[in-house]
């Protein structure tokens, strides 16, 4: 049996599929979903599983480079906000308009994982990076003064 905390099958390889600044949303239940998206549909009941709890799980298996969020969460919805800032310490946290999740990063993420979650703006985007360290940590590389403070 696996030996990581991650049970699901489709989002395992989902996961395991991600490149360097590939995109994955965590949505709230009624995120509106396009057809042709690949979707992880968590969902089983009002706010099981919740973002955070799938957050939380993801960030385990995961780099994530970037977070983006709706800037409604940063004015609206502190409770969640503050949620993704404890889960994701360290990480950049950008306000982006609602619109641009529902719509131009919808089309374009790797893939959409669904939760219960009844929880306002509860839409974010991870943007996958890649452990630092393991890639330039050898003789002769050159780190890129924007991964300096990563290794």
């Amino acid at each position: 049996m696996k030996k990581s905390v991650m049970l699901n099958r489709k989002l395992s390889e989902v996961i395991a599929s991600m490149g360097h600044t590939d995109r994955l949303i965590i949505c709230d239940a009624g995120f509106p979903i396009p057809n042709d998206a690949n979707v992880v549909d968590l969902a089983i009941t009002m706010d099981i599983p919740d973002i955070e709890t799938v957050l939380k799980i993801i960030e385990q298996e995961l780099i994530a480079e970037q977070i983006y969020i709706a800037e409604d969460v940063i004015t609206h919805n502190e409770p969640l906000y503050k949620s993704i800032e404890k889960i994701y310490k360290g990480v950049t946290i950008e306000g982006i308009s609602h619109e641009r999740i529902l719509n131009e990063e919808a089309r374009n993420a790797k893939a959409i994982v669904r939760t219960g979650a009844y929880n306002p703006w509860g839409n974010i985007v991870i943007q996958s990076g890649v452990d630092v360290p393991k890639w330039f940590n050898k003789e002769g590389v050159v780190v890129p003064d924007y991964y300096k403070d990563q290794m």
